[in-house]
């Protein structure tokens, strides 16, 4: 039998392992079997935000074990993507980033009704072997030292694997928890916030183990982190299951009526961005990921910056006052403080998706503005009065809030738009995090730099940012209250719709698929315990990093 990759039909008339069709899920099976397939996705493409492990040991590359860099003056960009002697500089390396999260947006939103046509099992393939496939090319361009390698493999290829993988779960999770958007969607993404938490330890462990004399150690790394997500990001696609038509949990009744903000019908992917409130939505987005993502930028030079010598036990010291070894501490601590926000930006993604459910996707998103303002402008009242501690409490608000935004907005869109194009839309909705991803960290540079220039330091030296930041957000709440209820004809006729008009049947009205009648079944516990251990494990070493900010 064909595979029927372009999404065929086998010669004999059946449909091709990878269709949709095939993976429309018999009677009997358990809806809790499908986040921990996400998960699998996720936690692995979760590692672009852990890939700065790398751009250290690659900026000494070709100088490993030498007192110096192998470094090349006045580097143009021809000569930085194609030399063969000069080491890379680590702004170079980090351009890999920034193209794979422009990339991530753009993929996400060309290829999103594609995956609506052809189902989350073969996006979810396409995305793992891009995504793998880019750390493998990624592991030959280090080999051969050739930095335009490791841009088109890590960074293009592996941008259309953060895409295809990042949305291939939303509108199947949605469709499979009509009862719990929020939380079914907060669980998949939760991974991607934790696949760094993961990633990190994981390959700095593989450097330290494959490092010698004469190599940095990080193709090697590379190339086996690539293998390994390869399989478990397979395993995560090859678990997808779509539910039936119609298909709805025992017992459930859907929460329309008396809830003008949650449609009855659904939008066509044509039709989603000619409306007013998929730009409210797009800015709602971008403002907040703006915010969170340009602190996250600056989170350990701040805290370095802001309280200097006063983490290490010497208060009124500046930082720039502190000798070699007391700024290693101070590095240190900061560190912590970075690993804390991680945790929280990802505990915030399960949180507050979850609370969604329960407050609505608008108070939720209005929580966000109004407390993330007042927060910012406590930001630099915290540090006048020299409070640590509030000011770290603080911004792990702030992130589990930033974190949050990421894992409600797909909710929400189901919520104004219907679950028929969600998963499409969704990716239409993401370049607004691929402008973000310019817009915060620019933003926020650029004034540190200018208030630097100007000659100011320590707490005031990011008073004006954080200001600034409020009224991001303050923004943001002005356009999230605008987004009103779409008019009825923006709606597709009910028999225009996939699968309309099939009448319930016992397969489509609980028939065992939930938890409801199901319950955690042995391979369901096997599912979860599969990226549930991996998950406590990067918990453990997040923890046992942040607890210096306590001693």
């Amino acid at each position: 039998m064909s595979l029927g990759i372009a999404g065929a039909v086998a010669p004999d008339g059946a449909p091709g392992f990878l269709s949709r069709e095939r993976i429309v899920a018999k009677a009997g099976f358990n809806r809790w079997l499908v986040p921990p397939a996400a998960l699998a996705i996720h936690l692995c493409i979760g590692m672009a935000y852990g890939l700065s492990v790398f751009w250290l040991p690659l900026s000494r590359a070709l100088s490993v074990g030498q007192a110096g860099p192998a470094a090349c003056p006045e580097m143009g960009v021809a000569t930085v993507l194609f030399t063969t002697t000069c080491d890379w500089r680590v702004s170079d390396l980090v351009t890999v980033f920034s193209i794979g999260i422009v990339v991530l947006g753009l993929s996400a939103a060309l290829f999103g009704g594609w995956l609506e046509r052809a189902g989350p099992r073969k996006a979810g393939l396409v995305a793992a072997l891009c995504w793998s496939g880019g750390f493998l090319i990624g592991a030959l361009g280090v080999y051969v030292h050739q930095l335009w390698i490791v841009w088109l493999g890590m960074g293009l290829i592996g941008g259309i694997g953060l895409g295809l993988g990042y949305i291939s779960p939303v509108s199947t999770l949605i469709k499979w928890f009509p009862d719990r958007r929020g939380m079914a969607t907060g669980m998949a993404i939760m991974g991607f916030g934790g696949g760094a938490m993961i990633g990190s330890p994981l390959a700095d462990s593989l450097i330290k183990t494959f490092r010698t004399a004469d190599t940095a150690g990080v193709w090697q790394t590379l190339a086996v982190m690539g293998l390994g997500y390869l399989v478990f990001m397979t395993a995560g696609a090859l678990g997808y299951r779509v539910p039936p038509a119609d298909w709805r949990p025992d017992g459930f009744a859907p929460k329309n009526a008396g809830k003008a903000m949650i449609a009855s019908g659904h939008v066509h992917l044509r039709d989603a961005h000619r409306t007013p409130q998929f730009w409210l939505l797009w800015l709602v987005l971008c403002l907040n990921v703006s915010a969170g993502i340009g602190v996250l930028a600056l989170a350990s030079p701040m805290l370095q910056e802001i309280f200097g010598g006063a983490l290490i036990g010497q208060p009124g010291t500046a930082l720039g006052a502190l000798d070699g070894a007391q700024k290693a501490q101070v590095a240190a601590i900061a560190a912590g403080f970075v690993g804390l926000l991680s945790l929280f930006n990802i505990l915030g993604r399960f949180f507050w998706a979850s609370m969604s459910d329960k407050l609505g996707r608008k108070v939720t998103y209005a929580t966000f503005f109004a407390l993330g303002c007042a927060l910012y402008a406590a930001a630099p009242w915290a540090a006048a009065i020299g409070s640590q501690a509030l000011f770290v409490a603080i911004f792990c608000v702030i992130l589990s809030m930033y974190g949050g935004g990421f894992a409600t907005i797909p909710a929400y869109l189901a919520d104004v738009f219907g679950t028929q194009f969600v998963g499409a839309i969704h990716g239409r909705l993401l370049t607004a995090w691929s402008t973000a991803g310019i817009v915060g960290p620019f933003v926020v540079t650029k004034i540190r730099e200018m208030q630097a220039a100007a000659g100011v330091q320590g707490a005031d030296l990011y008073g004006r940012t954080m200001y600034i930041l409020a009224g991001f957000l303050a923004f943001g709440f002005l356009c999230n209250l605008a987004v009103r209820p779409l008019a009825r004809h923006w709606f597709m006729d009910p028999a225009s719709v996939p699968g309309a008009g099939v009448p319930p049947t016992a397969a489509s009205v609980g028939g065992g698929f939930g938890i409801g009648r199901g319950g955690f079944s042995a391979g369901v516990l096997v599912a979860w315990a599969i990226v549930g251990l991996p998950i406590l494990w990067g918990i453990g070493i997040t923890l046992s990093k942040a607890l210096i900010l306590f001693r």
